[in-house]
């Protein structure tokens, strides 16, 4: 008795705590939205991003320093001892003498060849194509969130469509049965549905897994552990309101370059580059520059017969100030100046084949991207009449299996092939949906469902 009650607090337990956990479910539903805002968030490639724009952002700073003049200050204190100059009366003694020293130098630069200007416009520069990255990174964690969402539930649509052909044939084997067991049927019609209910429901299962490696897909684009029972709030997604821009690849990809940030990127990397290759030019250019600096020290012992002055006085007495303006005039580096200027047009060569694959890969991709939506456009035009021809034939199908008029693996025949029609309607129809959104995103429209 004791161990019967156990196990109903036990079983108690276990439900409730399903219960529990059907309920978090809920907070667990996000619509694609959501997903996105995720994945944006938690994303470790778009965190690089925007790393390297702040570490751009450094640069610049450092270089527009560079216009303006250094100034540092400087303090020494300390004793000698043995033979040495007393800085007040400037005669050789053999005492400890202490001494504070101060300083101050300020620098600047003049003239640099515009080293310095182009430096600055090479980092006001990179700091733009930095943010253009971010922007090309956003771009595709949307895109792949989107087709990953888009795969969930497709995959969910493969599963009712497993379910419901399982419903129906156990719904058939339960009507065989009882016309096998009253003698109107022979025994092998339920034998043979009885094996065709164990195929859907191997079919179920695999339906099963797919939809959960596609959630498990979705939840780690936004770094998210798997939750089994995670689920995504499905739009309304009518084809009828998905169209085909009818634009052809010239005008999408024309106006794609202009508009999508990864071709503005690769440009202002060669422009970047053109900065790189002047400044480097300017290091064979004289360098002129100016400086100043204030001196100024207090001594602690002072020869006997003279008075102590305070700090302060001695600071003013012995302060001196300078001014200074210097000239260099590059004659041989060693070199360093004419192999920066190579790697600089190398650089700039660089940068050029890349913006050019850059685009090339972008007709590339849309002229694939075209294909491929023209060809799941036609492709699920055709199978919306061939479930629909399949929907009438298996209707007939049906009728005439109930009234013994065909044997069962004709009427299989037809309910598998409606299924799978169905179930090719389904890929059909997401493959298209998906591949406009691709589309929708070369022409700059809104990345949604």
């Amino acid at each position: 008795m004791k161990n019967k009650y156990t196990l109903a607090l036990l079983l108690s337990f276990f439900l409730s705590n399903l219960e529990l956990k059907a309920q978090d479910s809920n907070y667990n539903s996000l619509d694609l939205q959501s997903c996105i805002e995720i994945a944006l968030e938690n994303n470790l490639t778009l965190k690089r991003s925007e790393i390297n724009l702040a570490l751009n952002e450094a640069t610049l700073l450092q270089s527009q320093g560079q216009r303006l003049p250094s100034l540092s200050a400087g303090a020494s204190s300390g004793y000698r001892w043995g033979r040495s100059i007393n800085p007040v009366t400037n005669l050789f003694e053999t005492n400890r003498i202490g001494n504070v020293n101060l300083s101050a130098n300020t620098n600047m630069t003049v003239f640099a060849g515009q080293q310095i200007t182009n430096s600055i416009k090479q980092a006001k520069t990179d700091i733009e194509v930095s943010r253009l990255n971010v922007k090309t990174t956003e771009n595709n964690i949307t895109l792949n969130v989107i087709n990953l969402f888009i795969n969930v539930i497709f995959s969910e649509e493969q599963l009712k469509i497993a379910r419901n052909q399982l419903a129906s044939t156990k719904e058939q084997l339960t009507n065989t049965t009882k016309l096998v067991d009253a003698g109107s049927l022979p025994l092998a019609n339920k034998l043979d549905l009885q094996a065709q209910n164990a195929t859907n429901e191997l079919e179920v299962l695999n339906a099963e897994n797919t939809l959960r490696g596609a959630k498990l897909n979705l939840l780690q684009a936004m770094q998210l552990p798997f939750d089994p029972y995670f689920k995504v709030i499905a739009p309304d997604l009518s084809v009828e309101n998905i169209a085909l821009s009818g634009q052809s690849v010239d005008e999408i990809y024309n106006l794609s370059k202009e508009i999508l940030p990864q071709i503005q990127a690769a440009e202002l990397a060669v422009e970047s580059a053109e900065y790189g290759v002047r400044a480097a030019k300017g290091a064979f250019y004289p360098t002129l520059g100016i400086g100043a600096n204030l001196f100024s020290n207090y001594v602690d012992r002072t020869t006997p017969g003279f008075d102590r002055p305070e700090f302060i006085t001695q600071i003013e007495n012995n302060l001196s100030q300078a001014a200074n303006i210097s000239l260099n005039i590059p004659i041989f580096s060693n070199f360093r100046n004419k192999s920066s200027l190579q790697r600089a047009r190398l650089q700039k060569n660089l940068s050029e084949i890349t913006a050019f694959e850059t685009k090339n890969e972008l007709r590339q991709d849309i002229e694939v991207a075209f294909t491929n939506a023209i060809a799941s456009d036609q492709a699920y035009r055709s199978s919306l009449v061939r479930v629909a021809a399949l929907e009438e034939s298996f209707r007939i199908s049906q009728q005439r299996f109930d009234a013994g008029a065909i044997n069962f693996a004709d009427f299989q025949l037809a309910q598998n092939n409606l299924f799978n029609a169905q179930a090719d309607l389904v890929t059909a129809k997401y493959t298209y949906i998906f591949r406009v959104k691709v589309l929708d995103f070369y022409l700059g429209n809104p990345l949604n469902l």
